[in-house]
């Protein structure tokens, strides 16, 4: 019975919140009465008015405080303080909209771009892979000098999965091309090579149909492939009849077998559409010396990526002393899955997430300044309402109040331009770059990024609501009762204001030196010398049918072909065709020995390229000794080579590489090739990477049935594009083309160009936010300070003082900030550019210009924005400015 009525009084109170207005206005009628009586009770006993009305006031106990305990007494006290609050932050919010709207847009701006950052963030960094147990997969590959991670060649895939005790799978995948036969001609599609536990490894399951089975992917097993998601629906229409039937993939039937769920995607080899058994067969995937694959592996339980890591080392340097000849220097390495996918990108994220921090820094302290500024004008209403009886927990709850309806209304338009941002950024993102990144389709608002935006939403309640209370202490509330002026709280004031401006300042000049730096980086990537002309020159992947073209002869003579028919196009001034094309990685290395010197078993690695004898011309590189290939210098001449200038310093100092030969590790007569001509060195790497020795081979004395061609227009290299497909295609419907695309927009939408682009444009919209923000603090600070010395000024004035010296007391006030923080910030913003250091490319932590520039640029700024409130101040009337007071 006790427990009902304490319900039914809860509830009693819950209603009371919300009809109480009629019973607490006909309570205020009955004090009234009451009141009256005791005023004229207190009248006939020989008061005056004003005696009688206190004495009958204090008789009552304080009519406020009554009708307090009434109200408390029909409805629930806390839920009806919060709707008052709510009704009255919401009343000062719209009395000042000036102020709602400054505040609200300068926390959207902080918190949109902190939210847009971390949904890249936790999509990359922070969500695991969609994998079974991700924790327990590990990228396994062969290391070696050049590389930190290189390709394994089959056979010691074989020993290793053999001989380890660490994985309990381990397979490999490789490839990345082929052509389908469409009704409309040959297409390049991504596919790869996978052994049979390939998807067990990850632990996923095909959606449809079944995974390959143990031993599929021996020789000799027949030709099964499973198709993709998205190559389900794009080349069957999603037939749900697909499992059994067949597809001709480079000129071979493969049996479907099954298809991949939607959500999955391989992000290392992201896009895939294809995935093959791997069938060993060709002479590279038997040769221990070629290497080509990539290892995936699942830990035991209780391994660590380390241990694994000891183990496989240990592994390579048995089969380095089994095979001396092809693994001499060949080590072990082990990484997380995880590091794979995203260990590029992870600097970038970070920094990005750190600029937009420190942004939503700048302007919670620009809102914090503006409450301050507004908590000055209401130190009267603070202190009236402390004298009625308002405790500091009940002024800090309204405070809170105010700070949740002002927070809420940045959050809410923070998520929006948040949304936008993530729309827009995504968009951005090349289409080549979003394959490998999977995680990030579908990038949006989901619970983490709401979760994060609720613990910047809370952090800043507390923020903004203990702000202005840590300024009007309990003196301070009665002080202000009779405080006629703006001293002492001028003051106090201008000194924490004055702290937070150079906070931001500090803050706006690391960003703006960050921002200075990516962007120079950009600068210099993009103009780093290539040694080649990259103007009107387009380039055109080709993929030729193995099955077309099974012989060698066949391969030379269709590429003649393809060059005598582009040459003939008008606007086409060379042609030249190579395996790889300039700017693109180094890799598709050769091992070589230098014939008649001392060898030591050092693998001599270097970058190899085929290439046509217009190739160099058509690049309009230099030759800088001897002469280029020949057009008749094919299979059945003496094999030549053409060596990079770099090749030919590092290992023919002083001396004429001209007539020198060389060879594979075991100088097989086969291989022995002459060089012929020294070339400069051209940038086969990325643009931020280092020159490689390298080594040119004619085309048709080393065959591939991909290969790259380079063509030279007259005209737009964009707009010859169409034409130069259409032309390929007319030779024969058969062959594949593929990436069509001028020279400088490969370099310009390389990942490493996008990655620098990117972040600098990112950076520097922070750092220009930053700035404005900054100044806004800076001009808000100022202004302020001239506000609360307008007397000491008028006195100034009325003393005889020229309005020079007034303006320069005011400007003095401005460049000691500015000067305090921009000190800081350049030596917070070396501190800053040194761990992103990997970002940087041709540009010191401690770049002069850029700490010189940003140092002038935001003084400048800093002066402009104080000369409105110093011009201000030398125009006061000193007559006015003492009879305001």
């Amino acid at each position: 019975m006790t427990m009902m009525r304490r319900i039914r009084a809860w509830a009693l109170r819950l209603t009371g919140i919300f009809r109480s207005t009629h019973r607490q206005r006909g309570f205020a009628d009955e004090i009234e009465s009451h009141l009256q009586m005791h005023i004229d009770d207190n009248l006939r006993l020989g008061m005056n008015p004003g005696q009688a009305r206190r004495e009958a006031i204090l008789k009552l106990g304080g009519v406020e405080l009554t009708k307090q305990v009434y109200r408390e007494r029909n409805t629930l006290p806390m839920i009806d303080d919060l709707l008052q609050d709510l009704r009255f932050a919401l009343r000062q919010l719209r009395r000042s909209p000036g102020f709602t709207i400054t505040a609200a847009i300068m926390l959207a701006l902080g918190i949109g771009a902190s939210v847009a950052i971390f949904a890249f963030v936790d999509a990359a960094l922070l969500k695991p892979l969609p994998y079974r147990e991700p924790v327990r997969l590990a990228a396994v590959t062969e290391s070696v000098k050049l590389f930190g991670r290189a390709n394994l060649s089959y056979p010691d895939y074989l020993d290793w999965k053999q001989m380890n005790h660490s994985f309990s799978s381990f397979d490999i995948y490789g490839g990345g091309g082929g052509l389908l036969n469409t009704p409309t001609g040959a297409l390049p599609v991504s596919s790869l090579r996978i052994t049979d536990g390939f998807f067990r490894t990850l632990g996923v399951t095909p959606f449809m149909g079944r995974d390959f089975y143990p031993g599929e992917d021996l020789p000799g097993t027949g030709d099964t492939v499973i198709l993709s998601y998205e190559g389900w629906q794009k080349w069957l229409n999603g037939r749900p009849d697909a499992i059994g039937q067949k597809i001709n993939l480079n000129g071979l039937p493969y049996t479907i077998v099954g298809v991949m769920p939607q959500s999955f995607d391989f992000a290392p080899r992201g896009g895939t559409q294809f995935w093959l058994p791997f069938h060993a067969k060709g002479e590279c995937d038997l040769r221990r010396s070629c290497h080509g694959l990539e290892g995936i592996a699942r830990l035991k339980d209780g391994v660590t990526m380390q241990a694994a890591l000891s183990e496989m080392q240990a592994i390579a340097a048995q089969l380095e002393k089994l095979y001396p000849g092809d693994n001499r220097g060949q080590g072990a390495a082990v990484d997380p899955l995880s590091e794979v996918v995203v260990g590029d990108i992870r600097p970038i994220l970070l920094t990005l997430l750190v600029g937009a921090g420190l942004l939503l820094v700048i302007a919670c302290v620009n809102v914090s300044s503006l409450l301050l500024v507004r908590s000055e004008s209401r130190r009267r209403e603070i202190a009236v309402r402390g004298a009625l009886g308002a405790s500091r927990i009940r002024l800090i709850r309204q405070f809170m109040t105010e700070g949740i309806v002002l927070v809420t209304l940045g959050s809410l338009l923070g998520l929006g331009i948040a949304a936008a941002a993530m729309r827009i950024l995504t968009s951005l993102i090349p289409k080549f770059m979003m394959s490998r990144t999977p995680f990030l389709v579908g990038l949006g608002l989901n619970s983490h990024v709401l979760v994060f935006t609720a613990a910047i939403a809370f952090v800043a309640v507390i923020l903004f609501a203990f702000t202005p209370v840590l300024r009007l202490p309990m003196t301070a509330m009665r002080d202000g009762l009779t405080e006629g002026s703006r001293g002492s709280a001028g003051t106090l004031w201008r000194r924490f204001g004055a702290n937070l401006v150079v906070l931001e300042l500090a803050i706006a000049v690391v960003l703006l030196v960050g921002a200075g730096l990516l962007g120079k980086s950009f600068y210099r990537l993009l103009r780093v010398d290539i040694n080649f002309n990259p103007d009107h020159l387009a380039t055109v992947g080709i993929m030729v049918p193995e099955k077309l073209y099974p012989k060698d002869e066949d391969n030379v003579r269709l590429q003649r072909q393809i060059i005598a028919r582009i040459s003939a196009l008008p606007g086409v001034q060379s042609v030249g065709l190579t395996s790889t094309p300039p700017v693109s990685f180094n890799g598709n290395t050769d091992w070589i020995r230098f014939v008649g010197r001392p060898y030591n078993g050092v693998h001599i690695e270097v970058n190899m390229r085929d290439a046509s004898a217009d190739y160099i011309k058509t690049l309009q590189a230099k030759l800088l000794r001897g002469r280029l290939f020949t057009d008749a210098e094919d299979g059945t001449k003496p094999k030549v080579a053409i060596i990079n200038q770099t090749l030919a310093k590092m290992y023919f100092p002083g001396q004429d590489p001209i007539g020198q030969r060389f060879g594979n590790t075991d100088l097989a007569p086969n291989t022995i090739k002459e060089i012929i001509g020294v070339v400069d060195d051209i940038k086969e790497g990325s643009l931020d990477s280092e020159i490689w020795p390298a080594v040119y081979y004619p085309i048709y004395q080393d065959e591939d049935n991909y290969f790259t061609m380079m063509v030279r227009t007259s005209q737009s290299e964009e707009s010859m594009l169409p034409t130069l497909v259409s032309a390929i295609h007319e030779i024969d419907p058969g062959i594949g083309t593929a990436d069509p695309i001028g020279m400088k927009a490969r370099m310009h939408e390389s990942p490493t160009a996008y990655l620098h682009r990117s972040s600098a444009w990112l950076v520097g919209g922070f750092a220009a936010l930053a700035l404005l923000l900054g100044v806004v603090g800076l001009y808000g600070v100022i202004s302020y300070s001239v506000t609360q010395r307008t007397r000491e000024i008028g006195v100034r004035m009325a003393l005889g003082a020229p309005r020079s010296s007034v303006h320069g007391l005011v400007m003095r006030e401005a460049s000691r900030l500015a000067i305090v923080g921009i000190g800081i910030g350049i030596l917070a913003s070396v501190g800053a550019a040194m761990l992103m250091q990997k970002l940087l490319f041709g540009v010191a932590a401690w770049d002069a210009t850029t700490l010189l520039s940003v140092a002038g640029v935001l003084g400048t700024s800093a002066m402009l924005a104080s000369y409105i409130p110093a011009h201000r101040a030398a125009s006061v009337n000193p007559v006015e400015a003492l009879r305001s007071e």
